[in-house]
């Protein structure tokens, strides 16, 4: 029976661990079934897929509100400024009228 070829090239890599992080990793092992070296190619694939797949630069959000409220001439032309203003007296009329606030 001829032998699977693994194509993958494996870089070696020599990492330093404090006797905390040592036990973390072989207790891992041990539970996990997979060996040392495994479980840390599993954690590093995690914690890319956690940290750099759908990132989002900042202020992202900001683009998604432009525009939101459309050009209604009914707004007020200062509610951006003046915004919290204007939520205090809105909610203060649902109190006043016996309405749950949002």
């Amino acid at each position: 029976m001829a032998r699977k070829r693994d194509d993958r090239v494996k870089e070696p890599v020599q990492v330093y661990l404090d006797q905390q992080d040592a036990t973390i990793l072989s207790n891992l092992a041990e539970q996990t079934g997979q060996s040392k070296a495994e479980v840390l190619r599993r954690a590093i694939r995690q914690m890319a897929q956690r940290e750099l797949t759908g990132r989002k630069k900042p202020g992202w959000s900001f683009e998604v509100l432009i525009g939101v409220l459309g050009d209604d001439p009914g707004y007020p032309p200062d509610l951006a400024e003046r915004h919290d203003a204007y939520l205090a007296e809105y909610l203060e009329e649902r109190k006043g009228s016996g309405t749950r606030p949002l």
